[in-house]
């Protein structure tokens, strides 16, 4: 099973100041729409009516947080089901949302220090060691798939309450903490500024499926 991203929580971070990068947009998924065996009597205009019918879909129904962890969740029931075994389905999603502005470097950093307190805090997540045909033992893993979004500081402040008022495992990641070294002087930093002004660069979250979908509401999947 492939997963989305690395993990590991905000400790031993590079020194180099926060730099701006690029913005990446991504369009939503469409509507895939299905063929049917039609009669020889059907007609161009009905073909023409189907095709504004799923365009209309489209429109009204964009993809978001819940059609990404959808796709997803149909990659990994395909992929389960491709060698003859029952599809994996979890009720939980676990999440990141980066701020887009951040360089690229920046954002795989921030990525795999918000996730990496996540398996203390919710030892659920984490599945079975791997082995391969040798019988060398690797370490385990998530047992589920990491979603990663991104979004506009606001967006990532708007997460970052809503997560809190739902009481969900949350992580953080501040733009203080390119500055430090150490987990002594990242919890000093973070401690340092209310809840309110935190200048969050990143947020990880886990919980039930519907409940995350809410907290990433405005924030569309990575490219």
């Amino acid at each position: 099973m492939g997963y989305a991203c690395s993990v590991k929580w905000a400790w031993n971070t590079s020194t180099t100041p926060a730099t701006g990068g690029r913005q990446a947009l991504i369009s939503g998924r469409g509507v895939t729409q299905g063929t049917y065996k039609t009669e020889p009597g059907r007609t161009r205009q009905s073909r023409s009516m189907r095709t504004e019918n799923a365009a209309r879909t489209r429109a009204e129904h964009p993809a978001g947080p819940g059609a990404e962890h959808a796709a997803a969740t149909g990659a990994e029931n395909a992929a389960g089901a491709g060698d003859g075994s029952a599809p994996v389905r979890f009720d939980t999603k676990i999440a990141v949302l980066l701020r887009d502005d951040l360089a690229s470097w920046q954002r795989l950093n921030v990525t795999a220090f918000l996730v990496s307190g996540l398996g203390t805090a919710s030892p659920e997540v984490i599945g079975e060691p791997y082995e391969d045909a040798d019988g060398t033992v690797h370490l385990p893993m998530f047992r589920q798939p990491v979603l990663v979004f991104e979004g506009s500081k606001e967006t990532v402040t708007a997460a970052h309450g809503r997560a809190l008022s739902r009481s969900l495992p949350t992580s953080l990641f501040t733009a203080d903490l390119f500055g430090t070294g150490n987990d002594r002087d990242n919890r000093a930093a973070v401690r340092a500024v209310g809840t309110a002004e935190l200048d969050l660069v990143g947020i990880a979250v886990y919980g039930p499926r519907n409940a995350v979908d809410k907290v990433l509401k405005g924030a569309r999947m990575h490219p």
